[in-house]
């Protein structure tokens, strides 16, 4: 008696739907620059934000100041969340 070698098939699952245009937020490539100078600012201690150029302390922080800055310049971004 002899087995029959059997292999099995991986299965993988493949995205049904595709994302239309409007399904997902979109950021320009100047906004991704934008926040990358901004990330750059913050690790050094240098980014400032508002009127009274207080510290920045958090990286969340950091970011939107990036993506306001981008906003101010044309670049394409998302409005923000309400």
């Amino acid at each position: 008696m002899t087995k029959k070698a059997t292999t099995k098939k991986r299965v993988t699952k493949k995205s049904t739907t595709k994302r239309g245009k409007g399904q997902h937020t979109q950021y320009g490539k100047g906004s991704q620059n934008e926040v990358k100078k901004e990330m750059h600012r913050f690790k050094r201690g240098k980014a400032v934000s508002g009127r009274g150029k207080t510290k920045v302390k958090s990286r969340k922080q950091a970011i939107a100041i990036g993506l306001s800055k981008a906003r101010k310049k044309g670049i394409k971004v998302p409005k923000k969340a309400k």
